[in-house]
């Protein structure tokens, strides 16, 4: 897998590009923001590591300016800030994930396998369920002309769920997909986000875009029924 790095400390940059070529990914590494762009849309890329704070160009004008472009690889955001209103910003310019320095090693690979595992093209299309829309590329959800609001990781399960309409998801797949092959958490936790999804998207609405297809999985149609249907 090609990972191209955008770092502008030297050793981190270094250290990465290290580690992963070690975990056999090909790293091709940048020190600003300017070259970084330039890198991620003149090539071809599995995954972009990007640092928020660079010179020349900042992270999230070069996650704007890539899908102003139509590259649509997945974009891990990486720094050294911590806020909610930094994570917040990165997956509103349309990061798919976001890791905070300092962090193990271990879980960076493991995130840019799934970012990889999940990633589809092309990605800007508008998914719709009835009446619901989802729009990959602002992370927006609506039903009707009322906008809906979700955490990442809820937005990430119903992104799954809708770019597979009509079908049976496992939540197997689901964890292996949307989370990591590798989760070690609660075996309920699929369980749980689909609750919370629906108390957003359909509760409120009267509707049931999100089916359970009991001992299997889930499913979402294209038509939704409404509850009580």
């Amino acid at each position: 897998m090609k990972v191209l790095i955008v770092e502008d400390e030297p050793t981190v940059a270094a250290s990465l590009a290290f580690g992963l070529q070690a975990e056999g990914f090909a790293a091709t590494t940048v020190a600003d923001g300017l070259q970084g762009l330039t890198q991620a849309t003149e090539n071809s890329f599995d995954v972009v590591v990007l640092d928020i704070m660079l010179p020349g160009l900042n992270g999230y004008e070069v996650l704007r300016g890539m899908r102003e472009q139509d590259v649509w690889t997945p974009v891990l955001m990486l720094t050294a800030k911590d806020g909610e209103c930094d994570e917040t910003d990165a997956f509103d310019f349309g990061a798919d994930d976001y890791l905070t320095k300092p962090f193990a090693f271990a879980v960076l690979t493991a995130r840019l396998r799934a970012l990889t595992r999940r990633a589809t093209q092309p990605r800007p299309m508008i998914l719709r369920a009835g009446s619901l829309t989802l729009d990959p590329a602002r992370r927006a959800v609506q039903r009707g002309d009322t906008p809906i609001s979700l955490t990442p990781r809820e937005f990430d399960v119903l992104e799954y769920l809708m770019c597979r309409r009509d079908n049976v998801v496992t939540k197997t797949a689901i964890l292996q997909h949307v989370w990591d092959a590798h989760h070690r958490g609660p075996d309920n936790v699929v369980e749980v986000y689909i609750r919370y999804i629906r108390r957003k998207i359909d509760i409120p609405f009267g509707s049931n875009t999100i089916e359970t297809v009991r001992g299997v999985g889930y499913i979402v149609s294209s038509h939704e029924p409404a509850n009580g249907s």
